[in-house]
């Protein structure tokens, strides 16, 4: 079984999920593997908050070039949108990054 560590990455910190934070809504970088039940689990038992919904992306890597032959490729990877419930206090790690 895996560790809730293991299915949430990171928080991405963006301006877009910054401002999303006013409405509830923050984002995660999560395991490719991971479902929405699990995410829901390891968000409400890392932070102490009731999570609403969750909305998944598969985001894929971008082509990037370091010079005139070699392409690469960034890792392709899976981000995760919670909805905290109206009632649920906030994720403190959001807060002061406004």
């Amino acid at each position: 079984m895996k560790s809730v560590y293991d299915i949430v990455i990171r928080p991405i910190i963006t301006e877009q999920s910054m401002e999303q934070g006013d409405i509830n809504k923050y984002a995660f970088e999560v395991a490719k593997d991971a479902n929405k039940i699990e995410i829901k689990k390891a968000v409400e038992e890392i932070f102490g908050v009731k999570v609403l919904k969750v909305t998944t992306l598969n985001m894929q890597g971008k082509f990037k070039r370091t010079g005139r032959y070699p392409q690469g490729q960034r890792p392709s990877w899976k981000k995760a949108v919670v909805r905290l419930t109206q009632d649920s206090k906030t994720i403190e790690f959001f807060e002061g990054m406004v």
